[in-house]
């Protein structure tokens, strides 16, 4: 079985761990170091959360932890439930199940997420992003409003990025962009204040167009542990599919660059556990 690795939050259960009976010696920070490190021997972790117990139950800690794979969360189950792991007591793990089928829309990590996940699948030499076009729409406004005695003294920065996101060893170039808005008041701020808002909506809009590439892109885990790339700008995410039906959609083909004219909105990179139902499985 080849597993695919989208670009996305993990929200699927099969990549989420629910571990407890964790002590309640070390504080929560404490468990958190703990967990990362156990856990992440096993693949790259999304997040990880720790939690008390319910005032019901006995003093303690329980823990969410995401990983991207959900290859590497079956490993992590198998090899760390009823173990000791790093604290006296053995801890019990369990992949997530949900109370009801709840189907969710995929979100998009940010960039910062994108170059780490990046960097563990391609390496850090293993792709890189070149910046085409990084324009100033901002002044475009002011030009369309010089004739008119209405006085504007709430504006708006705007800039658009164009880069593309490459990946050498796969032959593929994925193209993304980017908008940001910000509102100013030059009078209000002043001259360094505005001037660090325009670096900042610059670097923002950098960050939406290389999220925006990379989620055209997705990671293709073969079972022999080797990596290939797909290119599918539009189509949904599958989370698994065989060798055999990724015969053909391996095959990465980058289409050349196109108009866009619509803003893609960035979703946040994390959510808060309310949003997800989870329950304990029973113990055998």
């Amino acid at each position: 079985m080849a597993e695919l690795v989208p670009f996305a939050v993990p929200i699927e259960s099969d990549k989420t761990l629910l571990v407890w009976e964790l002590s309640s010696g070390p504080t929560a920070e404490a468990l958190h170091h703990s967990l990362f490190t156990a856990f992440s021997k096993f693949g790259l972790l999304y997040s990880v959360r720790v939690f008390p117990n319910a005032a019901v139950a006995h003093p303690g800690f329980y823990a969410v932890i995401k990983f991207y794979s959900a290859r590497a969360a079956r490993r992590a189950q198998k090899a760390c439930d009823r173990k000791q792991l790093f604290q006296k007591s053995p801890v019990k793990v369990r992949l997530g199940t949900r109370h009801k089928a709840v189907q969710h829309q995929a979100l998009a990590l940010n960039s910062s997420r994108c170059q780490e996940l990046a960097n563990y699948y391609f390496g850090f030499n293993g792709w890189s992003k070149r910046i085409i076009k990084l324009q100033e729409l901002s002044d475009l406004e002011e030009r369309e409003n010089e004739d008119s005695m209405v006085p504007l003294p709430k504006q708006s920065l705007k800039f658009f990025c164009a880069l593309e996101v490459m990946l050498p060893a796969y032959d593929c170039r994925s193209p993304g962009v980017g908008l940001v808005e910000e509102p100013v008041d030059k009078v209000e701020e002043g001259p360094l204040s505005f001037l660090m808002k325009r670096k900042t909506a610059q670097k923002l809009a950098i960050q939406k167009a290389l999220s925006d590439a990379f989620q055209k892109l997705l990671i293709v885990v073969l079972e022999s542990g080797k990596i290939a790339v797909e290119y599918r700008p539009s189509e949904d995410i599958i989370d698994v599919r065989c060798e055999e039906e990724l015969h053909g959609l391996i095959q990465v083909h980058c289409s050349p660059w196109k108009q866009y004219g619509q803003e893609e909105e960035e979703y946040l990179s994390d959510f808060s556990l309310e949003e997800e139902e989870f329950r304990l499985p029973e113990l055998d």
